[in-house]
């Protein structure tokens, strides 16, 4: 059964405007503000410092991958002395004595071994021999007409070009196809002034 009381909605006297409260309210929004601010400054610190953890774990990563870059671009300089040396060696004959084909085996022989291990520390060589200029990766040493390659095809290698984990350490040393030449057309004669 319900009484009187609850059957009557229950109202709350609100509270009489006062001064005491108006100040109050106001140093609570001034605190959200100072709250919302320092959040903010919070978060931007942390993406910073996101972003810097980010840098030096790349910084870290480069320098694992390219430190013996200076190395790398000596021994390139060895293995291609060497190459030349194997291509000095006159080429196989017949007649040739047994000990200069062993020779020519044995040397090839490092070389390949050389130049696989190179390849496994990130140490590769590029011949773009019949592939089209590129100035990043490339050094024109020469410029050839050629009737049977379009401009710009690289006709002869004569140093390849070498790569570290993909950056350049040494561009190749390259002989470029230029067009014909273009025919001369019939030049009027000068006028006489």
């Amino acid at each position: 059964m319900e009484t009187e009381f609850e059957k009557e909605p229950r109202h709350h006297p609100e509270p009489a405007p006062d001064d005491s409260t108006q100040p109050e309210s106001a140093a609570r929004a001034v605190i959200n503000d100072e709250v919302a601010m320092m959040h903010d400054r919070w978060m931007r610190a942390e993406a910073e410092t996101a972003n810097v953890r980010a840098r030096a774990k790349r910084d870290i990563a480069d320098a694992r991958q390219f430190a013996v870059q200076k190395f790398a671009a000596d021994v390139v300089e060895a293995a291609d002395n060497l190459r030349r040396g194997l291509d000095s060696i006159p080429i196989p004959k017949a007649t040739e004595a047994p000990i200069v084909t062993r020779l020519r085996d044995g040397f090839t022989g490092v070389e390949r071994s050389f130049i696989d291990l190179l390849k496994r520390h990130g140490i590769e060589r590029e011949d773009p021999t019949g592939a089209p200029f590129n100035a990043q990766r490339h050094q024109a040493i020469a410029e050839q007409h050629s009737p049977t390659h379009a401009a710009g095809t690289i006709l002869q290698t004569a140093s390849s070009a070498w790569t570290l984990n993909g950056r350049l350490l040494r561009p190749a040393m390259v002989v470029v196809a230029t067009a014909a030449p273009a025919p001369a057309e019939d030049m009027p004669a000068d006028e006489p002034a």
